[in-house]
């Protein structure tokens, strides 16, 4: 059997042409100021708008969302992004993990995070109470789980920093172990990425020595992270075999001074005897077509001795 997921990440939808004074008396003043000078610029409607036409084309029983919907974080961009998200598809087929411009700033959580509950729940959940509720999240889809972390949190100024904190590292193991017992493909989703020394200090996820042991001792298949936007692949030796790390660019950016232009990567996965066999397809934006484009493809075999027993 072969299944079907994707990846998009740091849309950046909102618009913040509608924004009052009053909503800029904290670190969104900051955000606002980024926005208007670089950010309306570089993250697109109409990048989305080719976005959307592409993702209806493809086949897809998971669509994964690694965080930054909005700029900073204001109720108004929630109710944006949640119309976005509607538009997209059901909840169920849908799944995201907030970014750190998505929880700049604390904020009232049924003002924000509660117009997108739906899409962070795990199957058959509802959280009512707050964000960290909700994750890990767990979906499971075939033969594929879909393990979903939050590190948004609030931090001041000039800080882009991420934290999981003790509760989401002291429930993941759990979730590991049990998906790689029932022999189930896991796939992690966060927004920042979880590997040490890959990002700027003021960037990096304060707690990725943590989680980057749990991945070693607990193993995975493959983990997508968002933030930079910039396209890396990397790999990280775990007990259980070599785990792809992969993280992709803005799903909206034009790519002007130098940035990556928006892209996304659509996942095959397929039981081979010992081992699992993923196909990556990345779908790139074509400004001279407006549309989205193949721009390269990889295929790894993944080996784990559990697929044997």
């Amino acid at each position: 059997m072969r299944q079907y997921f994707a990846q998009v990440s740091d849309p950046h939808l909102s618009s913040l042409a509608a924004v009052r004074a009053r909503d800029l008396l904290n670190k969104r003043a900051l955000g606002y100021l980024s926005w208007r000078r670089k950010r309306r610029f570089e993250h697109r409607p109409e990048v989305l708008a080719a976005l959307a036409r592409d993702l209806a084309d493809r086949e897809l029983e998971q669509l994964l969302v690694t965080g930054d919907l909005t700029h900073i974080g204001l109720p108004d961009e929630f109710e944006q992004a949640r119309q976005w998200l509607h538009a997209l598809g059901d909840p169920a087929a849908v799944a995201l993990v907030p970014g750190n411009h998505d929880a700049c700033v604390a904020a009232p959580w049924q003002d924000t995070f509660a117009l997108w509950q739906d899409y962070m729940a795990s199957d058959g959940a509802r959280s009512t109470s707050g964000v960290a509720a909700d994750f890990p999240s767990l979906r499971v889809r075939g033969e594929i789980a879909f393990i979903g972390l939050s590190t948004g949190c609030p931090t001041p100024p000039l800080m882009a920093t991420g934290t999981l904190g003790e509760q989401q590292l002291s429930r993941l193991p759990a979730l590991l172990r049990d998906a790689s017992e029932r022999g189930l493909f896991r796939v992690v989703y966060l927004h920042h990425c979880p590997l040490v020394g890959k990002e700027k200090w003021r960037k990096r996820l304060t707690d990725a020595a943590q989680i980057q042991a749990l991945l070693e001792e607990y193993g995975a298949e493959l983990v997508l992270h968002g933030h930079g936007h910039r396209a890396h692949f990397n790999e990280l030796q775990t007990r259980h075999g070599t785990v792809p790390v992969i993280a992709v660019p803005s799903a909206s950016a034009l790519g002007l001074h130098g940035a990556d232009v928006a892209q996304y990567n659509r996942y095959e996965v397929a039981r081979r005897e010992g081992s699992w066999e993923l196909r990556i397809d990345a779908r790139r934006y074509q400004p001279e077509t407006g549309d989205f484009g193949e721009a390269g493809s990889r295929t790894l075999l993944l080996h784990r001795n559990q697929l044997n027993s």
